[in-house]
C-alpha cells in the first residue's frame, strides 16, 4: 500500500530564492493493492508535485510518504533502485521521454542494464516480447523504430510495458492521455483497468473529471495543493460536498443541456472579498466565505458520510 501522511512541498522562488511557494499542502491519502485512485484538479494544483515526489523526483518538505511501511525520502542506493522496481511513472508527453537519435526501444536496453545485469539474451527477448504483447503492441512491428516512426500512443503503451517489465506494484500515470486521440485514450484506459484486475495499484492523475469517473474507485479532489474532497468516486461525482467540487461537476458538458460554469458567475460576485491570506484555500472564489463562520482557520477533512472526507467550514 502506498500511503501519503501529512505531504508538503514548499519551492523556494523569486530573486535569490527569497520567497516561498507552497506548491502541496499537508496531503493525505492512501492507494491500496490493485486499486485506482484519480487525482483531480485544475492546472496548478499541485497534482504533478505529488506524482514527482512519489517517484522520488521531488524532496519532500514535511510529511511522508510510505511503500509498504518503508519511508520513501529516505532511501539511497540500492534501497532506491529496489523501490523503483516496485514503483514506476508514465508522464504526459511520450515524446519527451525518448531519444530522437536512439530507437524507442532503447529504454528497454536501459532498463536491462540497470536491473536484469544478468539475465540470458533469449530470457529478456522473451520478457520483451511479452510486456509489449500485454500493453497490445505487436514486437514485429514496433521494436527496432524511431520514435517518430511510432504513434503518441503507442509511445506510451511502450513506456507502460518497461514497468511492467520491473513487475510494479504501483504506476503513477501522470496525464497520460491528454495528449492522446479520442480512440487511442479508450485504448490506454482499458489497458490500466486490465492491469488493475491483475494486481497493479494505479494512482490516476488528471483534471479530466470524466476520465476519473471512467477509470477509478477512489477520487481525491486537489485545489491549491489542499485535498477538499475525497472518497469513493460515485460518492465524490454524484454526491459532492465541497463547493469547489460541486462548481466542477456544473461544468462537465452535458448532451441536453445548456453548458454553464457556475463559478464564473460566483467570482464575479464575490470579487470584492479580499480573502485571508492563510486559512480556507477556495475563500476567494466561495459564495459561502464569511458568512457562516469566520473562514480565516484552514478547515480540516471530516469524513462527512462513511468513506467521504471533505474540508469545508460550510
Amino acid at each position: 500500500m502506498l500511503k501519503l501522511d501529512g505531504v508538503s512541498k514548499v519551492y523556494k522562488v523569486g530573486t535569490f530564492g527569497g520567497k516561498r511557494l507552497l506548491a502541496v499542502n499537508n496531503v493525505s491519502f492512501d492507494v491500496q493493492d490493485s486499486e485506482v485512485v484519480s487525482l483531480i484538479g485544475e492546472s496548478g494544483s499541485g497534482k504533478t508535485t505529488i506524482g514527482k515526489m512519489i517517484l522520488h523526483l521531488a524532496s519532500i518538505s514535511s510529511g511522508t510518504i510510505r511503500l509498504d511501511g518503508v519511508d520513501v525520502s529516505k532511501l539511497k542506493g540500492n534501497a532506491l533502485k529496489e523501490y523503483y522496481r516496485k514503483v514506476q511513472g508514465v508522464f504526459q508527453d511520450p515524446f519527451s521521454s525518448y531519444n530522437p537519435i536512439f530507437k524507442a526501444d532503447r529504454i528497454f536496453r536501459t532498463i536491462r542494464e540497470e536491473f536484469f545485469p544478468g539475465i540470458d539474451g533469449g530470457e529478456w527477448n522473451t520478457k520483451i516480447d511479452s510486456s509489449l504483447r500485454a500493453v497490445g503492441l505487436n514486437p514485429d512491428e514496433v521494436v527496432n523504430k524511431f520514435p517518430h516512426q511510432l504513434s503518441g500512443g503507442q509511445l506510451q503503451r511502450f513506456l507502460i510495458a518497461r514497468a511492467l517489465l520491473l513487475d510494479v506494484q504501483v504506476l503513477v500515470a501522470d496525464e497520460i492521455i491528454s495528449m492522446l486521440d479520442a480512440s487511442t485514450r479508450v485504448g490506454v484506459l482499458n489497458l490500466l483497468a486490465e492491469l488493475k484486475s491483475r494486481g497493479l495499484s494505479i494512482l490516476f492523475i488528471t483534471h479530466d473529471l470524466s476520465l476519473g469517473y471512467y477509470i477509478s474507485e477512489k477520487s481525491v479532489i486537489l485545489y491549491r495543493g489542499c485535498v477538499v474532497e475525497m472518497g469513493p468516486t460515485e460518492q465524490v461525482y454524484h454526491h459532492p460536498l465541497h463547493p469547489y467540487t460541486k462548481m466542477l461537476m456544473t461544468c462537465v458538458p452535458r448532451v441536453g443541456t445548456k453548458w454553464e460554469c457556475r463559478d464564473i458567475e460566483e467570482t464575479n460576485l464575490i470579487a470584492e472579498h479580499s480573502g485571508p491570506s492563510s486559512g480556507c484555500a477556495y475563500y476567494d472564489r466561495c459564495s459561502q466565505a464569511g458568512k457562516e463562520r469566520d473562514c480565516g482557520t484552514s478547515p480540516s477533512l471530516v469524513e462527512a458520510e462513511p468513506g467521504h472526507f471533505v474540508a469545508c467550514w460550510h
